[in-house]
């Protein structure tokens, strides 16, 4: 395997220096069904949203439930106003995975069933290592809690019995019945974790992870052709974000990029 490491991780992290060696290895098993999240410059552990925010700020862990259970509450009272149909007031998952696409801090996250759309997010601002986390949706079932979990987000009551108490160490993998433009747009699943106060690896250390967890860390060299060929397969935020704020956010790499001339050398193509 090109650039493979391990130290003291117990699942696999590779070191990639070309696009070509990041395609090889995730058009192929076991990686061709797995599902996959990028993050750019990131070397640390991987945490949801709420997990960093409670932390960083110092929330007492005691107080974690009580303080997720309120943004949600409040959530739900308010956004009525901004929402021509507002999910079911006890879908709990269809109004986290709305807190989540507009930014608010959720034990939500963003998978893609995508490399592709992964190799964006990890690339698309990187100045340095773009990084694409990958998951094994199949076997995340095993966990560390007394007796399986079996649950299912999508189902009335679950994230209140499985997930609000923090009782159950395992991560769930799925979407809400229904899914937003965005999360269509970009092939998008949610991993959600059981607990709040460990990383995604700490949860599974119990498990198989050469056969559940991988890391690909893409070096900056990567990221011109990389890019390049993301936008040859229209994969751009204003795809993926398919709305104002995408546009506007693509007019980015439209600074880098020209059919006729290189950017960053004046080189014409047609030369």
């Amino acid at each position: 395997m090109p650039g493979r490491k391990r130290g003291r991780r117990p699942y696999p992290v590779f070191q990639l220096q070309s696009w070509e060696a990041f395609l090889k290895l995730i058009t192929k098993p076991p990686y061709s069904h797995w599902a996959f999240r990028g993050e750019r410059n990131e070397r640390g552990p991987l945490y949801s949203s709420l997990s960093l925010y409670l932390r960083n700020f110092g929330v007492a862990q005691e107080a974690w439930p009580l303080q997720e259970e309120r943004i949600l509450r409040i959530f739900k009272r308010k956004a009525h106003q901004f929402l021509a149909r507002p999910p079911d007031w006890d879908d709990d998952f269809e109004w986290l995975a709305l807190m989540q696409h507009h930014g608010a801090p959720t034990r939500l996250i963003d998978f893609t069933w995508s490399p592709y759309v992964a190799a964006f997010f990890a690339l698309e601002h990187a100045l340095a290592e773009g990084v694409v986390w990958a998951m094994n949706p199949a076997r995340i079932d095993s966990s560390r809690a007394r007796k399986p979990v079996r649950t299912d987000l999508r189902a009335e009551g679950s994230f209140q019995r499985y997930f609000l108490k923090g009782h159950h160490r395992f991560i769930w993998m799925g979407e809400p019945h229904t899914m937003n433009r965005r999360l269509i747009a970009q092939s998008g699943t949610f991993a959600v974790p059981g607990v709040l106060d460990m990383p995604v690896d700490e949860i599974l250390r119990d498990a198989d992870q050469e056969n559940i967890l991988a890391r690909f860390v893409l070096s900056h060299s990567v990221r011109e052709v990389a890019l390049r060929e993301l936008y040859r397969m229209n994969i751009t935020y204003a795809t993926l974000f398919p709305d104002l704020d995408g546009l506007a956010k693509s007019m980015g790499y439209e600074l880098e990029f020209h059919w006729g001339y290189n950017p960053r050398t004046m080189e014409r193509y047609d030369t």
